[in-house]
């Protein structure tokens, strides 16, 4: 007997017969013996229709209340699916966030996970119940109800299964699976049976939205079995865990390509090369609350720098604002942006024991007259951000490149 943590996603429980069908898929692991922690969010498009009610009233709300209300869609979900296994014979109980309870910081909108107390939840798995927890949402030392961002569901799920030392983690979506590369993209690419949580974890930041990035840290933190699901549909789907294969000799080079079109680029020119410009630019965009991802610095012989460097797309204007500000302090002769680009990424362990696979990534892009503006590396990932036209060509020129794409039938 297992004790297994499910997650369940807003088009999971789309519909009261949605719903229903995630109650049978529970009762199947029920019937054979496995203990049974649920974790569900609202049903879809409702966060998004509680968003626009708030909007109605005040264009800039409270955000201690904006949790207050979204909180409410998970805790529709967690009645209606306790509601739908005890129609069918499965004793269930449901519990919001501040019942379990998980403890977070009180930070509205982006809360953090401090503790979970697992006393009542192990207490009704013992009476022989399946346990229903509503996701994205906890309470903070205060009593005040918060939630954990967009996604969060993900991370509650891999929290209590940290906290409860859950045998795995299954986290159900509408793919599958994790695969080498977006499907809809590649046709011919290949679901993987299992990867690293460190590949997962580049995945998910380059990209990837199957996984929030939260959880795969938790997960990786907490040696938390995770493994993707499709929620209708039978299969084995992919194992993230770590990387236990003592021999890399069979390791694949790369284990997947993630791209992302969110992306921004700001330069500023004809900097004065003196010590600390680099914090005298990138330090107001940082006071900005402006995550910066990719930097470049071509120091000219006139001694003066021109400064590149990435952002998210929903940043561009302001950060071009503050840039802008910071030119006249600093006196640089010129600043220009665009959001036409994309940032294209290989992945893979193998990279650590395979050299060369810089080289064989741009030879490929240079083949399809693919121009490099930007790159970026780690020890199992190589970035690139290219003309953001060009980014599907790219990643099916890679895919190939690095023989991933599944064999023609």
């Amino acid at each position: 007997m297992a004790l297994i943590v499910q997650k369940f996603g807003g088009t999971s429980v789309g519909s009261p017969e949605r719903i229903e069908q995630v109650a049978e898929k529970v009762a199947k692991f029920r019937a054979a013996g496995d203990d049974v922690v649920v974790v569900v969010s609202a049903m879809s498009g409702e966060t998004n229709r509680l968003l626009g009610l708030a909007k109605q009233v005040c264009t800039r709300p409270s955000l201690r209340e904006m949790d207050v209300m979204i909180a409410t869609g998970e805790q529709v979900t967690i009645a209606l699916l306790a509601i739908a296994l005890n129609k069918i014979g499965v004793p269930a109980v449901s519990f919001t966030g501040a019942q379990v309870p998980i403890v977070t910081d009180s930070e509205h909108g982006k809360a953090r996970i401090l503790s979970i107390d697992e006393t009542k939840i192990t207490a009704q798995l013992n009476a022989g119940k399946v346990v229903i927890v509503a996701g994205f949402q906890g309470v903070d030392e205060q009593g005040n109800i918060t939630t954990l961002g967009r996604g969060g569901s993900d991370t509650t799920a891999v929290a209590l299964a940290a906290a409860l030392k859950a045998d795995e983690c299954q986290i159900y979506t509408d793919v599958d699976g994790v695969y080498t590369t977006d499907p809809r993209v590649v046709s011919r690419a290949q679901r993987l049976e299992r990867i690293t949580f460190e590949e997962m974890l580049e995945m998910a930041s380059l990209g990837s939205k199957i996984l929030q990035l939260r959880s795969v840290e938790f997960a990786g933190k907490y040696n938390v079995p995770l493994r993707v699901l499709h929620s209708f549909q039978e299969g084995s789907g992919t194992l993230i865990t770590t990387d236990d294969n003592e021999d890399n000799m069979e390791q694949p080079i790369i284990s997947g390509i993630a791209f992302n079109r969110d992306e921004a680029k700001l330069t500023i020119r004809g900097v004065p090369d003196t010590p600390g410009v680099a914090f005298k630019i990138l330090g107001p965009i940082s006071a900005a609350n402006i995550d910066i991802d990719m930097i470049v610095q071509n120091v000219a012989q006139d001694n003066t720098t021109d400064f590149t460097f990435t952002v998210n797309n929903v940043d561009y204007d302001k950060a071009l604002d503050v840039l802008q500000a910071t030119a006249k302090e600093i006196g640089a002769t010129e600043v220009s942006g665009t959001t036409s680009i994309a940032k294209v990424s290989i992945v893979g362990v193998g990279m650590r024991s395979h050299p060369g696979v810089a080289s064989r990534m741009f030879e490929a892009l240079a083949k399809e007259n693919i121009n490099i503006q930007m790159i970026s590396t780690s020890e199992i990932r190589v970035s690139v951000v290219i003309d953001e036209k060009y980014v599907e060509l790219a990643v099916r020129a890679l895919h190939t490149a690095f023989g991933l794409d599944a064999p023609e039938k």
